[in-house]
């Protein structure tokens, strides 16, 4: 945890000028006990009414300046501690904005969103804390111990009694909430992940009838969550009435002995009420410093999920010095023996890809379920790294362009299309942030999407719900489309994007890009043959290798495995 503090540097002074107020706060209380020792043993005692009227003017200002040094105190912490919070949520933010495919599939979406939110929440709370209490204790606590020894020092043996054993009760409890307060990050963990998917896939868990499956698992994760916090607070609820027990017996026990050394003029009257209140600054310092014990195992369990993150270092980098010279091609793609495998896999998911796409040609890739067809394309854009061989663009490796000037030369419209809370022309324009609205419209006109916008009651202000649910899956394909198009891009990309549209949209739409793309590169991945059968090119894909190159035609004569796709989704008379 103290690796994450060194992001506090930008809020030092509020860091200092919290601490500076918490020790006078902490002196504030500490004097208050003598005047009023003062008041009883001089003024009541001796029937002075005026010095009872200054020591009481002194106290109350002496108050005043502890209540303010306690407000100031508490501001400049939360000041600090919301700010670092708003930092670090920043730095993760920007930081996982830099990470591959490859790093999210490490750590895992769902536990990327609790540690970007529960986590840098836990280490906030636990910096106010820190900042208040982390000074106060020690000082209430050892300046308490001095103040109670000079009011009676013999008297201070009921203190040597109590302290220990109070200590060791506060020790043991502590001791067994530190591993139950590191488990629980984990079981929210969990509970989000089961939670996530139970919202994302809400339409399939309803279809299957597996709302009660679903419902289980979440039942379960809650409960586990659920039963590990019950323990801790259990255990935690022991504390209190125990340091209570302990408080109380001490001041009776303080009572009892201070009453005997007064009787015997050993001690004065206000020395045992001010002995009284500093053995009471002193326990509460001991709680207060159990309730750090307690807190500070659950924030350096986050704190250390958040440096996992920071620490990560993205697989794919822009080069520390781009050796990328300016070439005259525009758009050129080139694969060179190129070898791909996911991490942990026993197989590559492509290898020996080698094959050249050309500008106002139309390259196709069609392949069964797992030939490697989408991986193959993420290897543009380097979403992933080549294992070996290289991935040319104009005649540069990608991994010597820097990634931003790489995807600024490509419309990319995933497999899954993806839309964002906003508007249809917001959506749109995510492919070009300054489009125009007639940019925007004749993208939408490309794609076949004008159509449907028109009919909506917004037309292009039309509002897009999260993850896009209020339109169909053909709809939202479409926009897709249209965000890449809006990009007048040299390289387009269109992974199995034409799969929820049908065969009248599908032609129409080809029939509209070939036009709109002719300077071009253009790669289409899919599964239907009736897509990829008028490409310039068309690249067979049988377990992660090339099984053949060529237009459908000549791939009717010489591919066995294209052959095989052609007769299983065509009859004769389409394929005459």
């Amino acid at each position: 945890m103290i690796k994450l503090f060194r992001h506090l540097k930008p809020y030092k002074w509020l860091v200092i000028a919290a601490m500076a107020l918490v020790f006078f706060q902490s002196l504030a209380e500490l004097y208050l006990p003598t005047l009023m020792s003062d008041i009883v043993n001089t003024g009541v005692v001796k029937g002075d009414t005026a010095y009872i009227w200054k020591i009481g003017g002194y106290m109350l200002l002496v108050a005043i300046g502890g209540m303010a040094c306690a407000i100031g105190g508490s501001f400049f912490s939360s000041k600090a501690a919301m700010g670092f919070g708003k930092s670090m949520r920043g730095k993760v933010f920007n930081h996982v904005s830099n990470f591959s495919l490859e790093e999210f599939d490490k750590i895992g979406t769902a536990s990327m969103i609790t540690r970007t939110t529960n986590d840098i929440t836990q280490v906030q709370q636990v910096l106010i804390m820190m900042l208040r209490m982390m000074m106060m204790a020690p000082m209430m606590c050892i300046g308490g111990v001095i103040m109670a020894v000079s009011k009676d020092a013999t008297l201070t043996l009921v203190l040597v009694v109590v302290i220990p054993v109070l200590a060791a009760i506060i020790f043991g409890i502590v001791r067994k909430g530190i591993p139950l307060f590191k488990s629980i990050q984990k079981k929210i963990d969990r509970l989000n992940l089961v939670m996530r998917e139970g919202l994302t896939g809400i339409r399939v868990i309803r279809s299957f009838n597996r709302i009660e499956h679903e419902t289980q698992r979440f039942d379960e994760a809650n409960r586990d969550l659920t039963n590990t916090m019950i323990k801790v607070n259990k255990l935690m609820a022991y504390l209190m009435p125990v340091v209570m027990l302990i408080m109380n017996l001490s001041s009776v026990a303080i009572i009892w002995f201070g009453g005997l050394r007064i009787d015997a003029e050993k001690m004065a009257v206000g020395d045992l009420m001010a002995f009284l209140q500093y053995a009471m600054q002193i326990m509460f310092s001991l709680v207060m410093v159990s309730m750090m014990f307690v807190l500070i195992p659950r924030a350096s369990a986050s704190a250390v999920r958040i440096n996992e993150v920071l620490d990560m270092e993205p697989v794919i980098e822009d080069p520390a010095q781009s050796n990328a010279k300016s070439s005259s091609m525009r758009g050129h793609i080139e694969f060179q023996d190129v070898t791909f495998s996911y991490p942990g896999a026993e197989q590559p998911a492509v290898q020996n890809i080698s094959f050249i796409a050309n500008p106002g040609e139309t390259t196709a890739i069609i392949g069964g379920t797992g030939s490697g067809k989408s991986t193959m394309i993420n290897l543009i854009p380097r979403f992933y790294d080549v294992e070996s061989g290289r991935v040319l663009v104009d005649g540069i490796d990608v991994r010597d362009i820097p990634q931003h000037e790489l995807r600024q030369k490509i419309g990319f419209v995933p497999q899954k299309a993806v839309l964002f809370t906003g508007t249809i022309a917001d959506n749109i324009r995510y492919g070009k942030e300054d489009a125009t609205d007639e940019e925007v419209q004749y993208a939408a006109e490309i794609a076949q999407a004008a159509g449907f916008i028109s009919r909506m009651e917004d037309g292009y202000d039309s509002q897009i719900a999260q993850g896009g649910t209020n339109v169909s899956g053909g709809q939202k394909q479409r926009l897709s489309i249209a965000r890449a198009l809006v990009r007048d891009a040299e390289i387009y990309i269109f992974d199995d994007s034409f799969s929820a549209l049908d065969f009248k949209t599908d032609a129409k739409l080809r029939a509209a890009l070939k036009n709109e793309t002719k300077e071009s590169t253009v790669l289409i991945v899919a599964q239907r043959v009736s897509t990829v059968m008028n490409a310039d090119r068309i690249i067979v894909l049988n377990e992660s290798k090339v099984a053949g190159v060529g237009t459908h035609h000549e791939l009717m004569e010489t591919c066995d495995v294209y052959r095989e796709i052609v007769y299983s989704q065509l009859s004769e008379e389409e394929i005459a």
